[in-house]
Order: structure tokens, then sequence, then C-alpha cells
């Protein structure tokens, strides 16, 4: 094992107190996003898209991230600069291996191949980047960052699936939970916003992917996704939570394959099944419409939503606050407040005013749990975590 949940995450600073600069990529299996941050400062971020595609001027990962130097030192920010300390890569899967962030070395590139089974659509990518930047700058520390690390400090109890526990063992076969840098940085600022930084929160991590989380005192003590991302709340194209026969019956009476059956959960689920959309935003324009088909869509999402709150609220026995986050959590005041009706008997309202302004408290006052809208900054997380680790190494 590598080592126990990340520490403390203030900003350090750099040779004679200087605030370091830190790039943050993300590569992806056809695109190349990156940050470039001093402190809480972003500046420079952009996207190379296409990667390998037949028309694209960009023929491969070690292309785009060239095209990424580029572009930094057309601003004046070269990635041969003195000033840039460290790289953080985001990788998707660190299984049991990796449950903190880790500096790159050839041993960790050659743990993170062995994972791809478990993320066969993203390590491959997230470790064609890392391999580029390596070349590009070999005198630099980089440092994997990985999005099941927050996650590893759940119990066996959340973790264990009921099923022969030595076919689990051999194959991986856990709760691993994903997200994990974004549900890291924002329970935190929850805690933060509401005066408790050692207190309980439920994250809900609301984008085309969704997530939930029960944390205290910074601990994760259960998430919604599990061996992989398709299990918890209702998704923009994944189903979330089902009976797991009804894979058995699509096969065996729906006369489905594998690929198919993965397709139509995978990529044909969530809101786009139930309904046409899977943007909660023209799923709303349809609702107000009074369109059946987007109103048991929303409903069937919010559902979901509200029945994790009241799991987590059993898992942690007591909630300060409620953290909205992700493109839906943060703009839909809808959501937000559907979600959360008719709980009011656990300490738990939204107030409409607060609601509809997008305030970062929504919550009235003197409520027993507060509800809070908190922006997240995965690339922000993973830098201050990169630092955490290069000062960590220097320290040794």
């Amino acid at each position: 094992m590598f080592g126990g949940p990340p520490g403390g995450t203030g900003e350090p600073s750099g040779r004679g107190g200087v605030l370091s600069r830190v790039l943050v990529l993300n590569s992806g299996s056809s695109s190349v996003k990156y940050q470039l941050l001093s402190g809480d400062e972003r500046l420079a971020s952009g996207t190379v898209e296409r990667i390998g595609e037949a028309s694209s001027p960009v023929p491969d990962h070690e292309a785009a991230l060239k095209v990424v130097a580029a572009e930094l030192t057309a601003r004046g920010l070269g990635l041969d600069s003195s000033e840039l300390t460290a790289i953080g890569h985001r990788v998707v899967h660190g299984g049991k291996t990796f449950t903190e962030p880790t500096l790159i070395t050839d041993e960790v590139i050659r743990k993170i191949e062995e994972l791809i089974p478990l993320a066969p659509l993203h390590n491959p990518a997230n470790l064609t980047g890392i391999e580029g930047a390596r070349r590009l700058r070999p005198d630099l520390p980089q440092v994997a960052v990985f999005d099941t690390a927050f996650h590893s400090t759940i119990s066996p109890a959340a973790a264990t699936y009921a099923i022969d526990r030595e076919v689990a063992e051999r194959l991986s076969i856990r709760r691993y939970g994903f997200h994990g840098t974004s549900h890291a940085y924002v329970s935190r600022e929850a805690a933060r916003a509401v005066g408790r930084p050692l207190g309980n929160v439920i994250v809900l991590h609301l984008g085309n992917g969704a997530s939930a989380s029960a944390v205290s005192a910074g601990r994760c003590m259960d998430t919604s996704m599990g061996m992989t991302p398709l299990e918890g709340l209702v998704m923009g194209t994944r189903s979330g939570d089902l009976d797991p026969a009804i894979v058995l019956y699509l096969g065996r009476t729906g006369g489905m394959s594998l690929e198919e059956i993965d397709a139509l959960l995978n990529r044909r689920g969530g809101m786009l099944g139930l309904c046409g959309d899977n943007d909660m935003r023209a799923v709303q324009e349809r609702l107000a419409a009074g369109d059946p088909d987007a109103e048991l869509a929303f409903s069937v999402y919010c559902h979901r939503l509200r029945k994790y709150v009241g799991a987590y609220y059993a898992v942690l026995g007591t909630v300060d606050v409620i953290a909205f986050t992700g493109g839906v959590g943060e703009n839909s005041p809808l959501v937000r407040e559907t979600a959360l009706a008719g709980l009011e008997a656990l300490g738990i309202a939204v107030d409409p005013v607060r609601n509809r302004r997008g305030d970062r408290l929504i919550s009235p006052d003197g409520a027993a749990v507060k509800v809070a809208v908190i922006p997240t900054d995965e690339e922000l997380e993973i830098a201050r975590q990169t630092l955490e680790v290069i000062s960590r190494t220097n320290r040794g």
C-alpha cells in the first residue's frame, strides 16, 4: 500500500516563500485539459481536443503536450520556466494500491498499468499523458493524484460487496468510488463555510456524472459510486443503481450482448434513457412546458438524491452541512429544492429566496443542517495535493 489519505491542504510556497507554479494535466482518450496555477491563482488553462482523429493536426498525446507547451510559451508561461515546480496528473483509478497522491516513478507507472483492467477507458490515457510529460520535463517532479484515493478510508462494511470472497479478492471487486478530488475539496470548503472544519458533510457532486459522499472530519465514510462509476445516483447517461438481475434478464430474455448492455446502462441510460435529454437545462425547460417524460425523469433523479441524503444521514449519525456542487448542483435551484423537499423533520430545509438568488448558504437561519452551494475546483485540489507530495518528499 502507498500510505493513507492526504493530510492538510494549505497552499505551500515555493523557494524563498514565492508561491510555486504547478501544471495540472488531465489526459483523456482524445483530449488533454490543462491548468497552470500559482497558489490559488489560475494563470492559464485550455484544452487540446480531437487527439488522434483522422483530420486532426494532433496525432498523439505527446504532440498534444507540445501544443500545451506552445500555448503556455505564447503567454510567457513556458513549460521550461524555472518557476514551474511540479506537474500534477489526474489518474482515475488507483485501486487498493494508491491511497494518496504519489510521486511518479517507473515503479509507480508499472503499478498504474496493472490497474488498467479496473479503468480500461481512462488509465491508459492518463498514463500516456504522464509518459509524455516526463519526456518533456524529465527533471521536474511529477505527481499522480487519484480519483479513488479520497474514498480509500471507507470501512470494509461500506466497501465490500456480498459475493464470494475469493472471487472478489482475485478480481479486486469492491467499492472504490470516484470524483474523489471534488469530494475532498468540497467537503472541506463546505465545513469551513459553516465554521465546522471537523464536521459531518454530505457532498452531492452533480454533473453529467453524479456521486454522493458521506464525510466525517475530512474522512470519507461512504460514497455512491462503486467498483465503477455506474453505481449510485441517476446521471446524464448512466443508470445508477439497479437490480443486478436486470443485466442477466437483458442477456437471457432480451438477447443482448455484453457490449449492448454496457452501452444501454452507461451511454443510453440515466436522464437520456428516461426522456431523451441528458442536459438538465433542457430537461427543466421541458418540465416547465408540461412534458410528462421530462417530469418522470426529473422525479426519478431527485427521488434517488433524496434517498442517498437519508442513507448518508444514517451513516453519519448527525449532519452539519449538505453541499451541492458540479454543473447541476451549482446551477439548478430546482434540483436543490426538490431533492431536499420533505426532509424538515431531519432539520434539512432550503430557503427559496436564498436558493433562487444563488447564495453560498441556502438554508434558513437557525437550520440544524446547513445547506451550501460550493463550486468545485478539482484542478486546485490536484495542485495542492501535488505540492504537498513535493514538500513531504523534500522534507524526507
